[in-house]
């Protein structure tokens, strides 16, 4: 049901220890980066302890980025912003820091922004609520349409600026009773105030803090004894002439059911966990009471209810329209027996609707992401319950080892060893797929969360919910690694064939939406299995392909002012696609030239994105005859007839411009100087096209064509293309069942035991050259140059700019937050690259 993907462990130090008695934070973004806090200390000096903050993406787990936060005491909580591109922790002095990513590294952090209550520790903290709530309906989940699959849900955010534009900002609860809020102008300015909970502050051991759809925020707080009511507060916050307005209300509370049970009574005198089952749902709240060797865990529900009237006025007459009035009132919804000592507590954060069909259906269908909580307990287990009913949806034994019921001898061996190895922090990925925590000696852990915990299922209905999930990530933009984690290579192509199909189902606007993010999601699905593992370099081609297509065609301009609808580029694909002419000459004649005047400079600084489209076209056209199987790259486009027509649009607009500006044009190196090179390959090119339009049956290419193919390469010297550098993430390492164990810091720490790809266009010789995969330059045998590295797809590109020219500083810009595929950079240095 739970399997362990990998562990990660600090090298030992010399000079430092980790101290296993400080409590530890995790927090997982949607962006599939893993934050978490250790607290190092020098065995020189005991009181000199650095509070640290160590950020991974999950895919390369070893390159971590370590920051000596500069907290004087210890981080109490960790919160990603909705993004997943900032983080704010908070300490035990009153301290509220937000880190965000420097020049869009994942591995490169700074602390931007900080406020601060002096001496008064945060022991709740959240990012205001941006407004953007979206329910995933599993009862839709065989509809055609995303937008009922996933639907938008009314929720306002917690404070609009003019216009209705969310205004971002922190709220963090503190021991003390206060409220503080922190409000980012639009200049970067910083907006704080703070507010007293309620009239008579008192001590505040444990609070979570959760939406409304109003605008509201409702914090949850309890002193941490278990015969105290948990006490819950509504918070609006406004501004008001420049300044920040806090106002509260006290809403009803609740007292613990096992304070009331008379054989419980003394039994668990602490609260340990006081949560929101969701941040948007204010209504649900999950409470732990614990003693010194167990817990006992209750769901409560916010309900309507109706006033019950005195006698008395019962038989008056009734006013027309008077209702019987209402009170809310917490009942609790179910409680578990008593259980072992909880150590740690993760939420589902995927979206599920909670309706009664929906519930059922994913009962019926046995779809558990988003239903279950985990809980981790002090033997090393971890339980998945049912998010209402708390009934056991899965074990998983031993954090240290695969212990099972039974194992006597590792019971023993524990007992002798000392304490057990228990999670100290948990947390869900964003689909409730993967779940991570960190255990009392530091060590990372990753687990696998089977999304129907270990019931066997027919293969059509694991498709089924592997795709609705990736469909769901498609359509938020998160992250879909922890869904790759459950794809084996044989659901590879019936995955990304279905998903084609539900994408293709999809209304016109969306589909231009979701274009580049479904071919990233088709080639991060072919990496799985090396059946398919050259479709992947044809996917990422495309996404080159679609990129570089739409940055020349926007350097057309019209000639005149009083333009027609359609743009020059829009011209140019009608009057291609009209013109079936093989001859690249007479398709020119019809296009207006004088919209593709340019410059010389900007034709001059693309260069190396014109020379590789010359250079795709001769490899797909020589490896033509060679495309017996599905095996080799460049497979994908011999049927694609769109992007076929992409390229031979590309053709024309780089013939124009030679006439204007020889020096831009791709050069080949041919065996005949009278060979005009870019005539023969829009021929050919045009020959391959026609078979497979989109306005006809696809054909398979014609004799003629082959024997022509197959002379190209005595004609022209085919260049080898780099497609894509080598893969060096966990991905492919955890398609089988036998955990990884990596160090920090040490990317060699990973086994190489993946069977050889028989690809050779994977294969790199040492003495190879190191391609830029974004500028489409080679960087030399041993670059010397910084680079950075795409966390998804492992496209390398160069760090710092070598062109200054304007057009190119464009193109950078385009990939300067993200990859071609939408991943994050991580800077690798030289010997990595």
């Amino acid at each position: 049901i739970m399997e362990l993907a990998y562990v990660c462990e600090w090298e030992k130090r010399p000079k430092s220890t980790h101290c296993p008695s400080i409590p530890l934070v995790c927090s997982w973004s949607c962006r599939n980066l893993v934050a978490f806090t250790t607290d190092l200390k020098s065995e020189d000096d005991d009181k000199n302890v650095s509070h640290m903050i160590h950020i991974i993406d999950t895919e390369h787990p070893w390159d971590v980025f370590s920051i000596n936060s500069g907290h004087t005491e210890v981080i109490s909580c960790l919160e990603w912003d909705q993004s997943g591109s900032r983080l704010l922790s908070a300490d035990g002095d009153g301290q509220i820091k937000c880190w965000s990513m420097s020049d869009h590294l994942v591995n490169s952090w700074e602390s931007v922004l900080s406020s601060s209550l002096d001496g008064d520790p945060i022991i709740a903290l959240s990012w205001l609520h941006n407004g953007v709530k979206l329910a995933l309906h599993v009862e839709m989940s065989g509809s055609t349409n995303f937008g009922e699959k996933f639907s938008r849900v009314k929720f306002s955010p917690s404070l609009t600026l003019f216009g209705g534009k969310p205004m971002e900002g922190w709220l963090a609860v503190t021991v003390s009773g206060l409220v503080t809020v922190s409000l980012l102008k639009p200049g970067g300015a910083l907006l704080t105030a703070s507010e007293s909970l309620c009239r008579l502050r008192g001590r505040v051991a444990l609070a979570d803090i959760a939406f409304t759809g109003g605008g509201n925020i409702v914090v949850a707080a309890t002193d941490g004894s278990s015969s105290s009511p948990v006490q819950f507060y509504k918070v609006v916050v406004s501004v008001v002439s420049e300044k920040c307005r806090i106002d509260t209300e006290l809403l009803p509370s609740l007292f613990l059911r096992c304070t009331t049970d008379p054989l419980r009574r003394e039994k668990y005198p602490a609260v340990t966990h006081l949560k929101f089952l969701t941040r948007e749902n204010s209504e649900q709240v999950l409470l732990c009471a614990s003693n010194q060797n167990g817990s006992i865990v209750e769901c409560w529900s916010l309900r309507k209810e109706g006033l019950p009237v005195n006698n008395i006025f019962q038989h008056r007459s009734p006013v027309v329209g008077e209702k019987q009035p209402t009170i809310l009132k917490w009942r609790i919804l179910t409680t578990t027996s008593d259980l072992e000592r909880v150590s740690a507590v993760a939420l589902p954060k995927l979206p599920i609707s909670i309706s009664n069909t929906d519930l059922k259906v994913a009962s019926d269908t046995k779809f558990c992401p988003g239903l279950g909580l985990a809980l981790a307990f002090h033997d090393g287990s971890i339980h998945i319950l049912h998010r209402l009913s708390l009934h056991t949806m899965g074990v998983f034994y031993g954090a240290s080892s695969a212990q099972r019921p039974g194992d006597e001898s590792a019971i023993k061996r524990q007992r002798t060893a000392g304490p057990a190895v228990h999670f100290k922090a948990l947390q869900f990925s964003w689909t409730s797929l993967a779940l991570a925590g960190v255990d009392n000696h530091g060590k990372l852990h990753m687990l696998r969360v089977s999304p129907s915990m270990g019931q066997v299922l027919e293969m059509n209905t694991t498709l089924r919910h592997l795709l609705f999930l990736l469909e769901y990530c498609m359509v938020t933009g998160y992250d879909w690694w922890d869904v790759l984690l459950h794809v084996q290579p044989s659901m590879v192509h019936n995955l990304v064939e279905k998903l084609h199909e539900e994408y293709m189902r999809q209304n016109q606007a969306l589909q231009q939406v979701l274009a580049t993010r479904i071919v990233a999601v088709k080639a991060s699905l072919c990496k799985l299995s090396t059946a398919t593992a050259a479709r992947a370099c044809d996917f990422h081609a495309k996404l080159l392909l679609i990129a570089i297509s739409s940055t020349l065609k926007s350097l057309l301009r019209p000639h005149v002012l009083n333009t027609p609808d359609k743009s020059p580029g829009d011209r140019l694909t009608e009057i291609c696609a009209k013109n079936t002419d093989t001859d690249i000459d007479k398709v020119m004649i019809n296009l207006k030239t004088e919209e593709f005047v340019l410059d010389g400079p900007p034709l001059q600084s693309l260069q190396q994105l014109i020379q590789w489209v010359g250079d795709f076209v001769l490899y797909l056209l020589a490896n033509l005859p060679n495309q017996g199987s599905m095996v080799r790259p460049g497979f994908g486009f011999m049927r694609d007839g769109a992007s076929l027509g992409m390229l031979r649009e590309m053709l024309v607009m780089i013939r124009i411009w030679g006439l204007l500006k020889p020096g831009c044009l791709p050069t080949f190196t041919a065996t005949s100087d009278t060979q005009d090179s870019m005539l023969l390959l829009f021929r050919l090119l045009t020959k391959l096209w026609l078979c497979s339009r989109d306005d006809g049956a696809p054909q398979d290419p014609d004799d003629s064509l082959i024997d022509e193919c197959c002379l190209l390469p005595s004609q022209l010297l085919v260049p080898s293309m780099d497609w894509l550098p080598v893969n060096d993430g966990v991905m492919v390492k955890l398609q089988g069942k036998h955990p990884l164990r990596l160090q920090f810091g040490k990317a060699s720490s990973l086994p190489s035991n993946a069977p050889p790809t028989p690809l050779e266009v994977f294969n790199r010789t040492p003495g190879s050259q190191r391609m830029d995969n974004l500028r489409c330059v080679h960087m030399g045998v041993c670059p010397t140059e910084e680079s950075k590295a795409c966390t998804r797809c492992g496209c390398v590109t160069m760090l710092r700019s070598p062109n200054k020219t304007n057009a190119m500083k464009q193109w950078e810009q385009r990939w300067i937050k993200n990859c071609l595929c939408g991943g994050l950079w991580r800077r690798i240095p030289p010997t990595f690259t």
